[in-house]
């Protein structure tokens, strides 16, 4: 099929190589426009965008879809169906009713439950023990649209939101992929509408979120480390020579022992919480990489007793 394929992160890449491999022919590529990165700050395309040059396909970067030239110029492509992962651009109805079989967003949750715009991170923050993917047929609602497939993917204890999005990436290009083959043979997919139990909303991340709240129950503050790992990384601030240092937890599990909430309990970095105790596995300070706890604590005595102020 003739596919316009709209997305921007590395979650999308998995989905356009599939569909590019797949043999469908990509009339065109969507994505956010580059912005500055780096110590350069210079324009930087994004994943999606550099994996469509390196397969020669065409990429458009407009700021907006609300403008009826770009509109028109979308409905030239002529279409038969337009795929979505990770975008960032809300699609005008003109741009969903383009396509002869309409627009399909590959969204990473089990639909209806996190809707929106951070779906992993909410997933795991919140505990839950699986989510997944769906392709889902859009109308102009916040990811409201019938569920035309899903895949259910488990989440342990031991994930991080990295760990879960490479999953669900590679497992929803593999259902996309599917989706866009039966639309082909068939000219239609069965699509059926959410239901109204179970809507939850995934609100975007704030880095005012970040810093952990150790008077929380141990698997809680898992939970939130995990989901805020790799970005934007859940944050404590320990003492040091120079004063407090801040440092990123992007990993950790719990540990045995018990204290005030915040306290550290022994020479290995064991920190109470308000019930139980989480031990950091791999930890970022600021300015640094990402290192094994060894590797940070070599050099550093934190005292059994220490207290670590909580969010």
């Amino acid at each position: 099929m003739r596919i316009v394929f709209m997305g921007s992160p590395d979650f999308a890449t998995p989905l356009l190589r599939a569909l590019h491999d797949g043999g469908h022919e990509i009339v065109a590529v969507y994505s956010q426009p580059p912005r500055p990165a780096g110590r350069g700050k210079k324009p930087r395309p994004t994943p999606v965008h550099k994996l469509a040059e390196e397969l020669g396909i065409p990429v458009h970067t407009p700021k907006s879809l609300k403008s009826a030239e770009e509109q028109a110029r979308f409905a030239a492509l002529g279409a038969d169906a337009g795929v979505v992962a990770a975008y960032g651009l809300i699609l005008p109805g003109a741009v969903l009713e383009a396509p002869r079989y309409g627009c399909f967003n590959l969204h990473a949750s089990l639909l209806p439950r996190w809707r929106g715009a951070a779906p992993i991170h909410r997933a795991v923050m919140a505990g839950d023990e699986t989510t997944g993917v769906c392709v889902m047929k859009m109308d102009e609602g916040l990811d409201t649209g019938a569920v035309c497939s899903r895949a259910e993917v488990p989440i342990s204890e031991s994930d991080t939101t990295g760990d879960v999005h490479d999953r669900l990436a590679r497992t929803g290009a593999a259902l996309m992929l599917e989706a866009m083959n039966r639309l082909e043979e068939n000219g239609e997919l069965e699509c059926r509408a959410q239901p109204r139990e179970g809507v939850t909303y995934a609100e975007k991340i704030s880095k005012a979120e970040a810093r952990i709240d150790f008077s929380q129950p141990a698997r809680r503050v898992l939970a939130r480390i995990h989901g805020l790992s790799p970005w934007p990384g859940a944050w404590l601030e320990l003492p040091g020579a120079k004063g407090p240092e801040r440092v990123k937890i992007l990993r950790a599990e719990l540990a045995d022992g018990a204290g005030a909430a915040g306290e550290i309990l022994d020479d290995d970095l064991a920190i109470a919480c308000g019930r139980g105790a989480i031990r950091p596995l791999i930890v970022q300070p600021a300015g640094k990489g990402a290192m094994t706890r060894e590797a940070f604590l070599r050099g550093r005595a934190i005292a059994p007793g220490t207290r670590i102020e909580s969010a």
